[in-house]
């Protein structure tokens, strides 16, 4: 991989679990525990090549429309993951943070969730970034509520509304920029991810499913963002 230094904040959708599992003959909650490992080499990869933040799409708010069956088993799993993989991280010292609607998860995956960031706050290196039963439709909804909400109290002079201030009510605020968005498994759409946030992203789409993209995906990944002329919409040569 290049020398240079890695894109701050990478995001990924991860996608491609249940086509996992269907091409081994297995049922689609093998390739979600599948896809889990996939997230530990990613996550463990990141952090020792200098990633600021890593965003993944792990729970969007279309999910919801699975089947009871897929949902039941995505919630088991998200549960789970938070209770073994907590000290994990801690020792790693990399921060949590999760994103999304969490008032339709259990009360138990509710209190989990706050416990394992209170946990990790005080750690130093990668930010983890979850997003769960998370839309970008929907942050940019609660953002402008937000915003609505102070307005109409006099806090806030509409006048004064324009992208920085709306940054900062969104669920990234405190984060740079997501610089590389990738999306495995082959498929070519956002699908409601980071809408926001990806106004300058350069975007990345393999053909790779979820379960089998490991470190030297990723470095692919990395690869092609550092081929980008990143113009910001300036042409060559403006300052």
């Amino acid at each position: 991989m290049s020398e240079r230094l890695p894109p701050k904040h990478i995001a990924i959708i991860m996608d491609g679990n249940g086509r996992w599992a269907k091409s081994k003959h297995l049922p689609r909650s093998s390739g979600h525990q599948k896809g889990v490992q996939s997230v530990r080499k990613i996550v463990k990869h990141c952090a020792k090549i200098g990633v600021n933040t890593l965003t993944l799409f792990a729970f969007s708010s279309e999910n919801m429309k699975r089947s009871d069956e897929e949902v039941g088993v995505l919630f088991k799993l998200f549960l789970t993951v938070l209770k073994n993989e907590t000290k994990k991280l801690k020792d790693n010292n990399i921060k949590l943070k999760i994103i999304g609607d969490l008032s339709v998860f259990t009360p138990e995956i509710q209190s989990l969730a706050e416990d394992a960031q209170e946990q990790l706050q005080s750690n130093t290196g990668l930010n983890l970034v979850i997003a769960a039963n998370y839309g970008g439709q929907w942050d940019i909804t609660e953002a402008a509520k937000k915003i609505a909400e102070q307005a109409s109290t006099g806090g806030l002079n509409p006048q004064d509304i324009d992208p920085t201030l709306f940054q900062k009510y969104t669920s990234l605020a405190k984060y740079p920029r997501a610089d590389l968005l990738i999306r495995t498994s082959g498929e070519v759409r956002i699908s409601n991810f980071l809408l926001w946030d990806i106004a300058y992203s350069e975007l990345y789409f393999c053909d790779t499913l979820w379960p089998d993209f490991d470190e030297v995906s990723l470095n692919l990944a990395i690869e092609s963002f550092h081929s980008r002329d990143r113009r910001f919409g300036k042409r060559n040569g403006d300052t």
